[in-house]
């Protein structure tokens, strides 16, 4: 679907670093590059200081959307793993042969819910457009920007599975990733925003005021991988990630560690 010609965009607080090409990282055996989707930080930088406790090796972790971090990577960023939020991102990567196919998993599940500011006066909402609506009250809704985030793509294919896409893509405000969208509600500036689960168990000032049925979207997976740059320290981070250290880091932050 195509959209509108005036777009609200919120500004990013936390692009992804590029790193400039010279500086190869997998050719330092005590530090490692990873490319990760916004929304796995907490967990992810739980599991990194983990798997340095255990092995030396710092693990330096750049965040943001998927698709702009893939793209990174085809740009010349020397990364040596890559966690997407979306199989569409990482089979970007495999396409053009960036990412070691053995290494390939499906990593990790969530869900999609909508979250409103702790303080506001309700705590639940039907995803009814009516409703919606009238909690925004005129303010718009904090979505990752569908174009390029994955939490963006689950929110429209969720929106226009319920018949409320029309009605809500005016009134969006979107994100260039989702943790940017869930700041926005956090701090007050959105009445209403699309995150994953994970997404409001880590931040106090939201709280869940609806899920998306699971069928309302495609399937949330995010798959882990190292790139074909990447050497023994970073194949053994994809390990570790896979490994039952890396499940409770995930786990802990609300994740669905999928079946291997």
């Amino acid at each position: 679907m195509r959209h509108p010609t005036r777009r609200w965009t919120i500004a990013a607080a936390g692009a992804a670093l590029f790193l400039s090409a010279g500086t190869a990282s997998s050719e330092t055996p005590e530090a490692i590059t990873v490319f990760a989707a916004a929304s796995v930080k907490n967990a992810l930088d739980e599991a990194a200081a983990a798997f340095k406790s255990k092995t030396g090796v710092d693990a330096r972790i750049s965040y943001a959307a998927s698709l702009t971090l893939a793209k990174q990577i085809e740009a010349g960023a020397p990364a040596d793993v890559f966690v997407s939020a979306d199989a569409a991102s990482m089979d970007y990567l495999a396409e053009r042969k960036l990412i070691d196919p053995a290494t390939r998993v499906d990593l990790l599940g969530n869900s999609l819910v909508l979250v409103a500011p702790k303080t506001a006066a309700f705590d639940r909402l039907a995803l009814k457009q009516e409703a919606i609506l009238g909690a925004l009250d005129g303010g718009r809704i904090a979505m990752g920007d569908p174009l390029s985030v994955p939490a963006g793509k689950y929110g429209r294919a969720a929106f226009e599975k319920l018949g409320l896409w029309s009605a809500m893509e005016s009134r969006a405000a979107f994100a260039d990733n989702v943790r940017n969208a869930l700041l926005f509600v956090a701090r007050g500036e959105a009445p209403l925003g699309v995150v994953y689960a994970t997404d409001a168990r880590a931040e106090p000032k939201v709280k869940v005021v609806a899920s998306f049925p699971s069928d309302s979207h495609p399937r949330i997976v995010y798959p882990l991988a190292a790139t074909t740059k990447a050497g023994e320290p970073a194949r053994r981070f994809v390990a570790f990630l896979k490994s039952a250290a890396g499940k409770a880091a995930f786990e802990k932050q609300g994740f669905v560690f999928l079946p291997r």
